[in-house]
C-alpha cells in the first residue's frame, strides 16, 4: 500500500468533532446529548437573510468572482464603517468561512518552515492549517489563573527568531471569551512593527461582547496597515454557520494579490451564501441586542453553576460564547469520552470538548474543557447537572 503524507498524518484531530462517533453511539441508545462542544448557535438565523434564499429567482447557480461579488463587498464596506473602519470594498476578500480566510493569510505570507505565534489555548484549526502548510507554530500560553489575558511581550520575544513571520490571535476569543483591552493590542501594535511581522486577528465574534466591554478591531492600529490580515464570517454573527462565507480583509495590496491566486484557484466563494450574507447585512440592531442580551444570561448560568461545583474552576469570559473550565478530573478527553460511552443522567449526558486540542502542548489542557453555551437556557442548566453529577461519579476525579 502506498504510504500517506506526513503532513496528513501530523494534521490533528479536531477536539471539537472528534468525539462525534461516540455521541452518536449514546443517541443510539436513547440518551440525549446536550452538545456543548461546539459553537453552533440555537438562535434564529436573520429572517431577512432567509427570505433572500426563499425569494431567489435564478435559473442557473453560476459560479461568483472569485474575491466575492461586487454588491456583497460594497455592503461589508459599509458594515465595517458603521465600525469607525474605513475598509473599501477592493480590500475585501470573500471565502468559503472564515477557515479559508486563515489558510489563504497563512499560506500567501509564510513560507514552509516559517514560524507563527499563537496565544494558547486557540482555535484547534489555527494549528490544522499551520500544519497544511509546513508552518511551526510557536505557542505564547495564557493562564487561566489570570483569565486567560494576552501574555506579556518578553514572553513573545522571547520566541522571535528569524524565521518568526505572523501573531495569530482571536478577539473575542475562542476558545476563552477573553476581549482584549486597548493596551494589549497597542503592545502587538509595537511588537509587529519593531520585529516586522504580520498580524493576523479573527475577528468574528466581533459583537459578542458584554459587560460595557467594546471590541477594537486592528484595523484601527495606526501605521500597521501592511501588516495586519483581519479575518472575518458571518456564521457566528447571523447564526450562519452552514452558509461559509467569510472574508480576508487586509489594505496591504501585495498581500491581497497574492491571496487572490489562492481564491482563484479554489474558483469561487459559495453563490447561495453570498446571498444570504449579503442580505443579513441590513440586520436590523435590535437583533444583536437581543441575541447578546440572551448570550449574557446563558454566560452567567454556566459560569455560576460551574463555580459552584466543587473543584472546578471558569473565568468569566466578556465576549463570544464559550468559557473555559478547569475540572477536577485526571484526564478531559477520557473524560469527555466517559460522558458519552458511560455515563447518563435521567436518560442525558453532555457532550464538551476537551481542551488539550486547544493548546500546542496538549498535556496543558489535560484537566480543561471547552464549553459553549450555545443553547436555551433550560437545556443548559440541564446539561450542567449532568456534568455536576458526572464529576462525582467519575472514576478518574482528582
Amino acid at each position: 500500500m502506498p504510504k500517506l503524507s506526513l503532513r496528513g498524518h501530523d494534521m490533528p484531530a479536531s477536539p471539537i468533532r472528534k468525539l462525534v462517533p461516540y455521541a452518536d453511539e449514546a443517541k443510539k441508545r436513547g440518551t440525549r446529548v446536550y452538545h456543548l462542544n461546539i459553537g453552533q448557535p440555537d438562535i434564529e438565523t436573520p429572517e431577512t437573510a432567509l427570505q433572500a434564499i426563499r425569494k431567489l429567482d435564478r435559473r442557473v447557480i453560476e459560479y461568483s468572482p472569485s474575491n466575492g461579488y461586487a454588491s456583497y463587498r460594497e455592503k461589508l464596506s459599509g458594515y465595517y464603517a458603521r465600525f469607525g473602519l474605513e475598509v473599501s470594498p477592493d480590500e475585501i476578500l470573500i471565502t468559503t468561512g472564515g477557515s479559508e480566510a486563515i489558510l489563504f493569510g497563512l499560506l500567501s505570507c509564510l513560507d514552509p518552515g516559517d514560524e507563527v505565534i499563537i496565544p494558547e489555548p486557540f482555535y484547534a484549526n489555527y494549528n490544522g492549517f499551520a500544519t497544511a502548510g509546513n508552518i511551526r507554530v510557536r505557542p505564547v500560553t495564557a493562564r487561566i489563573e489570570d483569565g486567560f489575558s494576552l501574555p506579556s511581550v518578553s514572553d513573545f520575544e522571547a520566541l522571535i527568531n528569524e524565521r518568526s513571520k505572523a501573531i495569530i490571535i482571536c478577539n473575542p476569543n475562542n476558545p476563552t471569551g477573553y476581549i482584549y483591552s486597548d493596551e494589549e493590542l497597542e503592545s502587538l501594535r509595537k511588537l509587529i512593527l519593531k520585529y516586522d511581522l504580520f498580524l493576523f486577528a479573527d475577528e468574528v465574534y466581533r459583537e459578542f461582547a458584554y459587560d460595557g466591554q467594546v471590541h477594537k478591531s486592528v484595523l484601527e492600529l495606526e501605521g500597521c496597515e501592511d501588516h495586519v490580515v483581519m479575518v472575518d464570517s458571518i456564521s457566528k454573527r447571523y447564526s450562519a454557520c452552514g452558509a461559509r462565507v467569510g472574508a480576508l480583509v487586509t489594505k496591504n495590496r501585495a498581500l491581497y494579490n497574492t491571496a487572490m491566486k489562492f481564491a482563484q484557484a479554489r474558483l469561487s466563494p459559495p453563490t447561495l451564501g453570498q446571498v444570504l450574507a449579503e442580505a443579513a447585512v441590513d440586520t436590523d440592531d435590535r437583533y444583536f441586542q437581543k441575541v447578546n442580551a440572551e448570550y449574557v444570561q446563558r454566560r452567567n448560568v454556566v459560569v455560576e453553576a460551574l463555580n459552584r461545583m466543587e473543584g472546578v474552576v471558569c473565568p468569566n469570559p466578556r465576549g463570544a460564547f464559550y468559557a473555559m473550565a478547569q475540572l477536577p478530573v485526571d484526564d478531559s478527553d477520557r473524560f469527555c469520552r466517559w460522558l458519552l460511552e458511560s455515563f447518563s443522567y435521567e436518560g442525558e449526558t453532555v457532550m464538551l470538548a476537551p481542551a488539550s486540542g486547544f493548546y500546542f502542548n496538549s498535556e496543558l489542557g489535560r484537566k480543561q474543557v471547552r464549553i459553549a453555551y450555545v443553547l436555551c437556557e433550560e437545556d443548559l442548566r440541564r446539561a450542567l447537572k449532568c456534568l455536576e453529577i458526572a464529576l462525582k461519579e467519575y472514576p478518574g476525579r482528582t
